[in-house]
């Protein structure tokens, strides 16, 4: 007997596997998907995995073999969690918060991630800041059997170049994949909206779909707002635009709700932003899309550009898309500051995997195992099920990644733009005034914000608290924050950084 114990996520190929695994498709959502991972186990074990498309994590117990088998799928869109208590039992789960509600976890501060923290602003590797506390990581299952522990990898990333393709065949490969994809991301029954900024990413997703309404962010500063782009890319295409109004006013007071619902901190400032964008779009559907995984996949950052540049360097610093506090900063502020903790440890094997590749094959395989799981994909997670939102991402496949695993890099990113092939698949349908708009990111107006003393009182009672200095030396923190203040206006991620650490830590070590 096969017991599934724990699972969250979406089968996206679930009719071809009902029909090869013999499974009646009348069943509901729920046990369609979990009739799937049984049967799927039973015929393939902990090779299962390679058989699935989708998000998933999950645990079940394998009864014959009295084992525990918990996997987490390829790129960690959905977050698995585990904890050994001091007496030998495993605690497990894909909330850290169930976790501890279980008889033997003890809670305690792991305090060497707010070293790494510092530089990254998010939670990377397989520590947690819970003590004890781990992530199974992407592409790994777990089994525990006998009170012994085995984690091994069944996927990694893997870049093998084919330069017997012109840039048009890679689009229209790109654009067949996904239309092959679309009909799996959901079934005929279910509605479903789309958030939509002014990018190419949610633009070609929206353009592939059914979806009839989209829902965008904005703000009242028009320096930093795009939404009305994509209220033209959902005019141009018929659908209906609800715009999400963020003030500064909502934005502060819900930071300690999405530090709580987050259960690590993040200074990811546009995770603020997306938690309210959930919770409005949740009054009035439970089932929305977003364009996560491509810039990643194919070249969408503006720094991939600087690769070629960095060559053999990225080695010596490149850790993901963010590395904003240096080793002496770190150091100088910290009240505790280890030598041998560097956040460049955590990408070594990145880098070993990729020896020989060309430097922005190097960057991308970097953010695809590190920033995305760390960062991406917890906010997507962790702010829809806050929300009661279901989110699905096309974009995230193993099939999309499969084509730019292939793709050489000089049809990712050139001289004049990013997420070349990516582009000119999605400008078969969408305007090129839009399949080729340069990408501008989630811009959130914090940097102007932060220095308002309207909103940010909090942070100063956080910065002078006895919370920080435990951690950190007053007056060094302090020191920065005047010079923000002061018109540094780039020192801002370093005090949202810090701030979001002590919310998050004082409502989990200080309120409960």
């Amino acid at each position: 007997m096969v017991e599934i114990k724990e699972y969250r996520g979406h089968i996206r190929n679930w009719e071809q596997l009902c029909t090869e695994l013999s499974i009646d498709t009348a069943l509901s959502r729920e046990q369609r998907e979990t009739t799937i991972l049984q049967k799927a186990y039973a015929a393939w074990g902990t090779d299962m995995a390679a058989h699935l498309h989708g998000m998933f994590a999950f645990a079940l117990w394998d009864d014959a073999e009295q084992k525990l088998v918990c996997i987490r799928d390829h790129f960690g869109t959905k977050p698995f969690y585990y904890y050994v208590t001091a007496d030998g039992k495993l605690l497990y789960g894909t909330m850290i918060r169930r976790i501890m509600e279980q008889e033997g976890f003890v809670k305690e501060l792991n305090e060497k991630m707010l070293q790494i923290y510092l530089s990254l602003t998010y939670v990377a590797g397989e520590d947690t800041f819970f003590r004890g506390v781990k992530k199974l990581m992407p592409g790994c299952c777990l089994v525990w059997q006998n009170g012994e522990m085995t984690i091994t990898r069944y996927w990694k990333p893997e870049f093998h170049a084919d330069a017997s393709k012109t840039l048009e065949q890679w689009a229209e490969e790109i654009h067949a994949t996904l239309q092959s994809i679309f009909p799996e991301v959901k079934t005929e029954q279910e509605t479903a909206e789309s958030f939509l900024s002014g990018g190419v990413d949610s633009s070609y997703v929206l353009a592939m779909s059914d979806v009839q309404v989209t829902n965008s962010c904005g703000y009242e500063d028009e320096r930093f707002d795009e939404s009305y782009l994509a209220k033209q890319t959902a005019d141009l295409l018929g659908r209906k635009n609800n715009r999400c109004v963020v003030t500064p006013e909502q934005y502060f007071e819900i930071v300690p709700y999405v530090m709580y619902h987050m259960e690590q901190p993040l200074g990811d400032a546009s995770a603020i932003a997306f938690a309210l964008a959930c919770r409005v779009v949740a009054e009035h559907t439970k089932l929305c899309y977003s364009g996560e995984g491509a810039d990643e996949f194919f070249g969408g950052y503006n720094m991939y550009r600087n690769a070629e540049r960095y060559g053999d360097q990225l080695k010596t610093f490149y850790v993901g898309n963010t590395n904003i506090m240096k080793e002496d900063e770190k150091e100088r502020i910290l009240r505790t500051y280890h030598p041998d903790l560097l956040p460049i440890h955590l990408v070594q094997h990145i880098y070993e995997e990729t020896e020989g590749l060309d430097p922005l094959t190097k960057m991308s395989d970097v953010d695809i195992q590190i920033w995305l799981e760390g960062d991406i994909y917890l906010n997507v997670d962790k702010m829809s099920e806050a929300a009661g939102l279901e989110i699905r991402m096309p974009l995230t496949d193993r099939r999309i990644f499969d084509i730019a695993s292939r793709m050489p890099s000089e049809y990712k990113v050139n001289a004049e733009q990013n997420k070349v092939a990516l582009r000119t698949a999605a400008a078969k349908v969408l305007p090129d005034e839009i399949a080729f708009r340069k990408k501008l990111g989630f811009i959130v107006p914090i940097r102007i914000w932060l220095a308002d003393p309207r909103y940010h009182q909090d942070v100063k009672r956080l910065f002078a608290s006895e919370i920080a200095a435990e951690f950190f030396h007053p007056e060094e923190i302090q020191a920065i924050f005047e010079e923000y203040l002061g018109g540094n206006s780039d020192l801002w991620r370093k005090v949202w950084t810090i701030y979001t650490f002590l919310v998050w830590y004082e409502e989990y070590f200080v309120k409960r």
